[in-house]
């Protein structure tokens, strides 16, 4: 199994871990809801699924049958 010859120092592990950060999602304000969203994403508002400003589905109502 490999193992390190010799010790990796403080500044070159703080090197390699500045890469790893948390970064700010992007949001996007929708044309027709004005609801903010993420980019590439399609949102539901008010049971209506949205993609680029456009319905792409609508949440159907279940109804029940009475006999």
């Amino acid at each position: 199994m490999a193992h390190p010859k010799r010790r990796q120092s403080s500044t070159r592990r703080d090197k390699r871990r500045t890469h790893y950060k948390a970064v700010v999602p992007q949001l996007a304000k929708d044309a027709t809801s004005g609801e903010l969203h993420l980019y590439h994403r399609a949102h539901w508002h008010e049971g209506k699924l949205y993609y680029r400003g456009k319905v792409v589905l609508e949440k159907e109502v279940a109804t029940t049958e009475e006999n």
